[in-house]
């Protein structure tokens, strides 16, 4: 036991050298797997909303989220297990951006086991009360730091530059995309997403009920989650076209996955917002040094976007909402939303950053063996000066020499 203790304690300790950075290709592997990850929690979600005869923990919903864990846990553990092999431990065989989800892994796990107990002592659930379970809070958070390492692997990547290429930025992206619909997921009790276009003009039509106050609400809601990640790479990058796109594609998953994609021209809409947004930073280049293009962005991506959406509703809905003041201006709260958060995130312009050199350029430069060893002191200096034989009295320094002393 204290051979095992010794040996763990030797892993754990800190060799010093400097954290590296994984290949772009790892980190494409590392967001595909969180793909399994999350489309296993996707399908546990659709189960949960739509079975409602769920009586047991072990159900196959259940097993693709779970073994996405397990494949995705595995990789990054893998890659820290690389570098110990060559001599590193502790932190510094854990690449840079890794850290976080390395340490989210056993904690998913213990909250995996709570809620293993949780159903089994407790029950399914199955209604409102599924998004409020701590055991359920536990494993999104942690999911969510594992999901995103490609994207905290990217952000001080070296030679990465200010406006990299849509294909570098593919792992990062799909990473926050699925972080978001985890967000929209434990969000879902105000996620206008998840509105039909026929509930939708309803909604707005009526001022006696409170679908109109749901739905404002809910508009606002998704509209902070899809567009604060949007507004945080570009106030990181300049963002190639595509990327919001992406971003928008993936996170309608959750949503339609809640509602077994039944509202597909509301879910397409938000598709085509995303290609919006994306044009709109082609015209505008907004980013950090730019403050002016950053907030009209934020307040045009967020008007413009859910302009479409009232829009498509109204034309797959049957029609204009009756109440006009609502299908007018629930876009311009948005967009004065947006523009908040844009002032939120970049209160002032920042200078750009230089590029981060490659992890060879950063390696510190050894002294020499010349200037690591301390000159001795010469002879001369070292010597002290005898009286002579005929003069028996001290010869006093000179004035040199009691300098030097």
């Amino acid at each position: 036991m204290a051979v095992t203790n010794t040996g763990i304690q030797r892993l754990l300790a800190d060799s010093g050298e400097q954290r590296g950075w994984v290949s772009p290709r790892t980190d494409l592997v590392t967001a595909l797997l969180g793909v399994w990850f999350g489309i296993g929690l996707m399908i546990d979600a659709w189960a949960h909303s739509n079975l409602t005869q769920l009586e047991t923990f072990f159900t196959p919903w259940h097993a693709a989220f779970y073994s996405g864990f397990a494949v995705v846990s595995g990789w990054i553990i893998w890659q820290v297990w690389r570098n110990v092999q060559t001599g590193r431990q502790g932190v510094a065989a854990v690449p840079t951006g890794y850290l976080a989800g390395l340490l989210a892994i056993p904690g998913f796990a213990v909250f995996g086991l709570a809620d293993m107990m949780w159903h089994t002592f407790l029950g399914i659930e199955t209604t409102l009360n599924i998004l409020f379970s701590p055991s359920h809070l536990g494993l999104i958070v942690t999911m969510l730091l594992i999901i995103t390492t490609p994207l905290r692997s990217l952000w001080n990547a070296p030679g990465l530059g200010p406006s990299p290429s849509l294909g570098r930025m593919l792992p990062a992206l799909i990473g926050l995309a699925f972080a978001t619909t985890l967000v929209s997921l434990f969000l879902g009790y105000a996620d206008a997403l998840q509105w039909s276009p026929e509930g939708i003009v309803r909604a707005f039509s009526d001022m006696e009920g409170q679908g109109a106050d749901r739905l404002a609400a809910g508009m606002v809601i998704s509209n902070v989650v899809t567009l604060a990640p949007v507004l945080l790479l570009a106030r990181r990058w300049r963002l190639p076209f595509g990327s919001v796109t992406i971003l928008h594609a993936v996170g309608i998953l959750m949503s339609g996955a809640q509602t077994a994609f039944g509202n597909l021209a509301v879910l397409l809409t938000f598709v085509a917002a995303g290609l919006v947004s994306d044009l709109l930073i082609l015209w505008l280049k907004p980013s950090g040094e730019r403050r002016g293009a950053y907030w009209a962005f934020a307040g045009l991506s967020g008007f413009l976007t859910w302009s479409l959406y009232m829009g498509a509703a109204s034309v797959a809905g049957g029609g204009l909402p009756a109440v006009t003041e609502l299908w007018t201006g629930a876009p311009v709260v948005a967009g004065l939303v947006g523009l908040a958060l844009g002032a939120l995130f970049l209160p002032n312009a920042v200078t750009a950053e230089p590029v981060r050199p490659s992890t060879a350029d950063a390696e510190p430069v050894p002294p020499s063996a010349a200037d690591a060893e301390p000159v001795p002191p010469s002879a001369v200096t070292a010597t002290s000066v005898q009286p002579s034989a005929v003069d028996p009295e001290p010869v006093s320094p000179s004035a040199a020499d009691a300098d030097r002393a």
